[in-house]
């Protein structure tokens, strides 16, 4: 596996965009849903990894937005068939290095109460709720997380 980071404006890339979305869009009505689009991805301030198996095929992506107190996660995701094989954590790792490495030293994320294995694997990577952030709306569907960068 090889991870990088890379253009999130190529086909196999949005695909997996779009399986997230796919994913994510049944479990909360249309105003809770705060993922970011392509173009959003794609500014200055984002770094966005995608992990590629040994084939060279997308398996997983993840994006940091750099502001100026923290780095914010978006877009986690491993396709169902590649999870357990420990890709989630080499992603979140990798990103949060390359964010540390332009002055980064706090990270936070938004997920959803319906996602408790995205729940669990921050709580396990370090991640501890918090108060809301951001220009996040009052949102009781809403979790927010925060980890100091190591």
């Amino acid at each position: 596996m090889r991870i990088a980071i890379e253009n999130p404006d190529q086909p196999d890339v949005i695909q997996l965009i779009d399986d997230l979305d796919a994913f994510q869009k049944p479990l909360y009505p249309p105003e809770s849903h705060y993922g970011i689009d392509i173009a959003a991805l794609s500014a200055a301030n984002v770094l966005f990894a995608v992990a590629r198996d040994e084939a060279g095929t997308a398996i997983g992506c993840a994006a940091i937005v750099i502001e100026p107190e923290y780095g914010e996660l978006k877009r986690m995701y491993v396709r169902p068939e590649n999870r357990g094989q420990g890709i989630a954590d080499k992603l979140l790792a990798f990103l949060e290095a390359e964010a540390m490495t332009r002055g980064c030293a706090m990270f936070r994320l938004e997920t959803g109460v319906s996602q408790p294995a995205a729940l669990s694997f921050y709580a396990r990577s370090g991640y501890a709720r918090r108060e809301r952030f951001g220009r996040y709306p009052e949102d009781s569907l809403s979790v927010f997380m925060q980890k100091d960068a190591a």
